[in-house]
């Protein structure tokens, strides 16, 4: 188990003062690379040893949005490994201790000049230090795209902003472009994405809205692909919202 406290900026908030999705993401992100840095396996002992952490699958429950300037502390639980996969429990926290939210992943270590899998070393086993896994309800880690035609919404060309230290687009952003046709009047309370390859510098990214469902809870559930020119998906996320207002999710209100 690894944490770290921090506080609710700005710079993370949408225009009704709570946390993007992206940016409890990006918390999630970080709470497990400081986990890796500080125990001496972070990003230079991968670039020494050509490896890298890449993420195949979130899932991601919100109980409730933290607003602009709350403290909140993040909580990361590796809790399995098998070959070259690490499985891991992310959680996100008041000081008070209220939970917020609660994420599941799954990482592939990879060696970057073959571009292949590779076995999870002992010295990472002895930082990482396996923990119990979380009660939630852990969903499929597969995300079927369907068979009918989606609706293209929005296009991105990758550019440098885009790409992280492996010069791959940051999974968070995958999330931004997803997010990127998601109604205002909405909030996300579930969400998944499946990631299925890189996206590299230059690449376009064809959003596709596959239209909205309802969930047994009168949820909508909305499923978008990430596709890129030659018709095979980057990644897919199924969404679900709430009505922002009926559920009063605002820290201006």
């Amino acid at each position: 188990m690894y944490s770290f406290d921090s506080r609710i900026r700005y710079s993370e908030v949408d225009e009704t003062g709570l946390l993007r999705l992206e940016s409890l993401i990006d918390y999630f992100q970080d709470c497990s690379t400081f986990q890796i840095e500080d125990g001496g396996i972070g990003i230079r002992y991968m670039k020494e040893t050509h490896c890298a952490w890449l993420v195949n699958y979130w899932q991601i429950g919100i109980m409730r949005y933290p607003a602009l300037g709350d403290r909140v502390r993040i909580t990361t639980l590796p809790y399995e490994t098998s070959g070259f996969l690490g499985l891991r429990n992310f959680y996100m926290e008041s000081i008070e201790g209220e939970r917020l939210a609660i994420a599941n992943s799954v990482w592939s270590l990879m060696d970057l000049k073959k571009m292949a899998p590779v076995r999870v070393p002992e010295k990472m086993l002895e930082v990482f230090g396996l923990d119990e896994r979380l009660d939630m309800d852990y969903k499929s880690r597969k995300i079927a795209v369907p068979k009918q035609d989606g609706v293209q919404r929005d296009t991105t060309v990758i550019v440098p902003a885009h790409l992280d230290s492996n010069h791959h687009v940051n999974n968070g952003q995958y999330v931004r472009f997803a997010m990127g046709i998601i109604p205002g009047n909405e909030i996300v309370t579930d969400f998944r994405i499946e990631y299925k390859k890189q996206a590299v510098l230059g690449d376009i990214v064809r959003t596709v809205d596959y239209g909205i469902g309802l969930t047994a809870d009168w949820q909508n559930k909305r499923l978008i692909a990430l596709d890129s020119d030659d018709g095979s998906t980057f990644a897919v996320a199924e969404i679900v919202t709430r009505d922002r207002k009926q559920a009063e999710y605002s820290a201006w209100h």
